[in-house]
């Protein structure tokens, strides 16, 4: 079939990312179905730009190199490398992350009928061994699956207690051409979960999403990680996007049901924020205040209370 032939552009959004970036360009290069490498510096104030631009000139036109002009998040740089691409397909890498050896083949070889194609990734920490079979994948998936919306959603509503297994951490190759004729791209506001809302604007638009079972994505678990380290303004950005979202005219009453319970979800962990800050500025009006928002928001506080009060009180215990 023709997609056998395809190209594809990988894309790798980069700050601050100098011990990881070289790792990641040589996993992508070395997939024989890869046309070129595109990576957008967003500002970095170390010596990834360096880095990479030595890269480029050692491994020649299959290395793109490009910046932004000033810090704007991985979204806005993915953005810049989607307009820098001419591949039928596309392939977002972050910069921390790497392939398997023959990830892209493994997936354009499935593709057909698809407008974006992931496999299940395999999260380690830094310096683990991938190919060790205690490894952990996302998903843990046995067989092909068709994602649909409301599959996917419901998978993205964090939960206390629960792994954290979202569907918005999957790495697609994505069919340039639904991008375009959907003029789809990126929320350039989002620095989190703008994974989350490409692919469910991409679905509720109709997009087939294909899942198989390979594990050729290697996801590197920091604590340190932009994605595990955001503001209030991150999650108010992604909880108004949410609201945008229900707001399409094509989805049905449980995609709006299950759209609202994430916007819920996010909203109820940004109430927490104003909780801590009520406490430090030590303003009780301010402090009861999220409350009231909701019922299982403040069924979400509460339980937020008393693992602080578990945690402080066995802190305390250990200095006796």
């Amino acid at each position: 079939m023709s997609d056998q032939l395809a190209v594809v552009d990988v894309v790798i959004a980069v700050w601050n990312s100098s011990g990881t970036i070289e790792r990641a360009v040589r996993s992508a290069l070395a997939e024989p179905a890869v046309n070129c490498v595109i990576i957008v510096d967003d500002q970095s104030t170390d010596d990834t730009l360096h880095m990479v631009s030595s890269l480029s000139t050692e491994l020649g036109d299959r290395l793109r190199v490009d910046q932004l002009e000033s810090n704007a998040g991985p979204a806005a740089a993915r953005n810049r490398g989607l307009a820098l691409s001419k591949a039928p397909w596309i392939a977002i890498l972050d910069s921390d992350d790497y392939f398997r050896p023959g990830r892209i083949r493994t997936l354009l070889d499935q593709s057909e009928g698809a407008d974006f194609i992931a496999d299940d990734l395999i999260q380690i920490e830094e310096g683990e061994d991938d190919a060790d079979p205690a490894a952990k994948s996302l998903l843990e998936l046995k067989d092909t699956v068709i994602l649909d919306l409301d599959t996917f959603v419901a998978g993205n509503i964090s939960q206390k207690g629960r792994l954290r297994r979202e569907f918005g951490f999957l790495k697609p190759i994505i069919r340039r051409s639904f991008l375009d004729r959907h003029q789809l791209r990126y929320e350039a506001a989002l620095r989190l979960g703008e994974d989350f809302a490409l692919y469910s604007r991409a679905l509720a638009l109709g997009a087939v999403f294909k899942l198989v079972p390979s594990r050729t994505y290697v996801a590197v678990v920091r604590s340190d990680s932009i994605s595990g380290n955001h503001s209030k303004k991150d999650l108010e950005n992604l909880r108004d996007s949410d609201g945008v979202l229900m707001r399409l005219p094509t989805l049905t009453g449980v995609q709006k049901k299950l759209i609202q319970q994430h916007y819920e979800s996010i909203d109820a962990r940004i109430q927490w924020l104003n909780v801590i800050d009520a406490v430090k500025a030590r303003n009780l009006q301010t402090f009861l205040l999220p409350f009231f928002v909701r019922r299982k928001t403040s069924v979400y506080l509460i339980g937020c209370l008393l693992e602080q009060l578990v945690i402080r009180s066995k802190n305390l215990i250990r200095q006796l």
